[in-house]
């Protein structure tokens, strides 16, 4: 039976490769996009596969919420999320307060975990499922949270979420097998709109290890944060 896939921000760069790469492996695929028009346009492009746009902008609970429910009614359930939508806010330290923070939050955080909450319990209860989602090295400690400060807190937070999603799952298998994985990962300096024109990846190689851990065969890695599908560290 095929397997439905829901990308967020999947309609240009990183999102809309991983996209093109799940498609190309037979996958249904739901490109989530902040409006229909956006996917639509990026639809034209794509020949071939079970590919659906669903309009489902981050900015706000209910929306996402509603979005989800509508694409599951439709299309059935979700088996592998990607969460893979973000923003880059450049603004200065001295100079972020409360509204500007949140705005990253709500998009890098709180949108992928109120898709979380949404995918995940069924996903248990099935025994399958795979939630990938796109870090980035800025969001690591280990590598001192380089970058903007308001998309470096929010991705180190996103990889909390992933470590504390990992566990609530491990908590859920109460000792049996349960093919469910819930895993981070770092595309890169990709060179995309957010990315820029001098990064030296292309999407399609930023892309290559969202996809290979949402197509991983049972037994795969989970709880972890990966770049080009070898571990590193939070």
């Amino acid at each position: 039976m095929t397997k439905n896939v829901l990308v967020t921000g999947g309609n240009r760069g990183i999102g809309l490769e991983i996209v093109k790469g799940m498609l190309s492996k037979g996958y249904k695929v739901l490109m989530g996009c902040r409006d229909e028009e956006s996917g639509l346009e990026a639809k034209k492009d794509i020949v071939g596969g079970d590919l659906h746009i669903i309009e489902m902008p981050l900015d706000n609970e209910t929306a996402i919420v509603d979005a989800f429910v509508r694409a599951e009614a439709v299309y059935g359930p979700i088996d592998i999320l990607i969460n893979n939508a973000g923003v880059l806010d450049n603004t200065p330290w001295k100079e972020v307060n409360s509204e500007i923070l949140n705005k990253s939050m709500q998009v890098n955080v709180n949108a992928p975990l109120t898709l979380i909450q949404q995918a995940l319990p069924q996903m248990i209860e099935r025994g399958f499922g795979r939630v990938v989602n796109v870090s980035s090295s800025y969001g690591s400690f280990a590598q001192e949270l380089k970058g903007p400060l308001c998309y470096a807190i929010s991705k180190a937070a996103l990889n909390a979420l992933t470590v504390k999603m990992a566990a609530v799952v491990d908590e859920a298998s109460d000792g049996e097998a349960l093919d469910v994985t819930v895993n981070s990962m770092n595309p890169g300096w990709v060179h995309t709109r957010m990315g820029g024109s001098n990064a030296p990846r292309t999407p399609e190689e930023g892309a290559d290890t969202a996809i290979w851990l949402a197509t991983m065969e049972e037994g795969g890695p989970h709880g972890q944060f990966f770049e080009d599908r070898e571990p590193i560290n939070w």
